[in-house]
């Protein structure tokens, strides 16, 4: 389903935000995060001076590498374009990151470690959505003529983390009921 038409308007600012998720040779994963910020138009900042459309205002990765049991083993980050000298400052506060578990308590982690002044606001952001993909990394399907990963009889017993975390997903729903029938529960 699209969008409606919008109303007229000008385009001021873009923020495209792309993470992917990476099986690597050593058995870790590595799941790297991007921010770029961009105008459509000529400005003017105050440290920096004239930007030209299109140059970023922002330019920020990470990556985290991670284990089967989505615990960070290291994290890199880098700023390739930023507004303020003060702002790579923040870079080693990530480190902090390593040994935390993605998952439940994520949130609070990343707070604890680079929230405030400790970190930097944009790649704080990126911590989040990289944590979705490191799920979808890790608990994708496998690639098609691949054999399924032998079930893990602790993971049949326990509810997973997704049910009833939203619409799809909820435990009185079509979904869970094919996909998860011991978990399913009918309405009312």
């Amino acid at each position: 389903m699209e969008l409606s038409p919008p109303a007229p308007r000008r385009h001021k600012h873009t923020r495209s935000i792309s993470c992917e998720g990476y099986q690597r040779e050593d058995g870790l994963w590595d799941i790297e995060a991007r921010i770029v910020d961009t105008k459509p138009f000529a400005y003017r900042e105050p440290f920096r001076g004239l930007r030209a459309p299109g140059e970023p205002v922002h330019d920020m990765a990470l990556r985290l590498t991670i284990d089967d049991h989505m615990v960070v083993r290291d994290i890199a980050v880098a700023m390739l374009a930023v507004p303020y000298g003060p702002c790579s400052s923040a870079l080693p506060a990530f480190k902090g990151l390593i040994g935390r578990k993605i998952g439940a308590g994520w949130r609070r982690a990343v707070q604890e470690c680079v929230g405030g002044v400790k970190g930097c606001t944009h790649l704080r952001e990126l911590l989040l959505p990289a944590a979705t993909v490191a799920f979808q990394t890790l608990g994708s399907w496998p690639e098609d003529g691949q054999p399924a990963p032998e079930p893990d009889p602790d993971y049949q017993t326990e509810r997973p983390h997704f049910v009833d975390g939203c619409k799809a997903w909820a435990t009185d729903g079509e979904v869970v009921a094919q996909l998860y029938p011991q978990f399913h529960r009918k309405r009312g």
